[in-house]
């Protein structure tokens, strides 16, 4: 029964890094109509909560009351993580190459295994390290080699983004030995949603709305980046972290980058170099190694 909760837990993990990997497509099409990164993401955490609210709404009323000593735990999932980590992995695009950026962002697993071995005592393994390293190597294969351009700041913003990134998996962790899976994405994208329209000039974003010259079509596109890039993939991974250690589940993730290769080469007809092909390898081999042995 444990074996087949690890295996239900890492193919959810798994179903999150593949949705996550779709995120370019629904990001071009929004920019394409004038909206910054920031905005995109005011949109797709606003919507997302809508929904995780609604669905806890549904499943257990209860599960709105929190314990106020748990409200930091909360603000640090909202506001520590998946906004920060979005901010600063947005910012590092801005100022450097989208690869350097990616390869930063994807130090994530690195943190997040440092972060569970000191505060959650897991077992620092052979395997995991093995698989630890195979997948990052995947991921500057597959998001490219260049580094140019890369200066102090824009190194720390990117190292950042990996580190609010991975510490999805650390709090969420914790939150999940009191609450639901429900009443932690509830509180988490509310936060993250509160906090994203400080900083996206919501009054140039909503003009943009206005203009719109076919507005139910993109307010079904945005309705479909939250559902497909935020409320499944987050809700999946959320569920998955109950039976998947923290360091585990950031290995699997890895798979994320991958998938957004193949959307590349699918949907915009992007360019399958010799070394992209090796990186989705790597990070494949990683997976299936972090897979042979669920107890491990």
């Amino acid at each position: 029964m444990e074996k087949n909760k690890g295996t239900l837990g890492s193919a959810l993990i798994l179903l999150a890094g593949c949705f996550w990997g779709s995120m370019g497509i629904f990001v071009r099409r929004l920019g394409a109509v004038g909206f910054s990164s920031i905005q995109i993401v005011a949109i797709r955490v606003t919507l997302a909560a809508l929904v995780f609210c609604l669905l806890l709404l549904m499943k257990d009323r209860s599960g709105f009351r929190i314990s106020r000593k748990d409200i930091p735990l909360f603000l640090g999932l909202g506001f520590g993580s998946i906004l920060f980590f979005t901010v600063c992995y947005f910012t590092a695009i801005s100022i450097m190459s989208l690869s350097t950026a990616a390869i930063l962002l994807y130090t994530s697993p690195i943190w997040i295994m440092l972060m569970s071995v000191l505060f959650f005592r897991e077992r620092l393994t052979g395997r995991k390290l093995l698989a630890l390293a195979l997948a990052f190597a995947g991921c500057v294969l597959v998001s490219g080699l260049s580094g140019g351009g890369v200066t102090l700041p824009g190194l720390l913003i990117g190292l950042g983004s990996g580190l609010g990134y991975g510490l999805y998996s650390i709090l969420g962790t914790v939150a999940l030995r009191r609450y639901s899976p429900y009443t932690v994405t509830a509180y988490t994208f509310l936060l993250a949603a509160v906090g994203s329209w400080l900083i996206c000039r919501p009054g140039e974003m909503l003009g943009l709305f206005a203009a719109a010259e076919n507005l139910p079509a993109l307010l079904l596109l945005c309705c479909l980046t939250a559902l497909v890039t935020a409320v499944i993939p987050f809700l999946s991974y959320t569920l998955g972290l109950r039976s998947v250690e923290a360091s585990r589940a950031g290995i699997l993730a890895t798979v994320e980058p991958l998938v957004a290769t193949l959307f590349g080469v699918l949907v915009f007809a992007e360019p399958l170099t010799l070394l992209s092909g090796l990186g989705m390898g790597l990070i494949l081999a990683a997976v299936v190694i972090l897979n042979r042995n669920p107890k491990d």
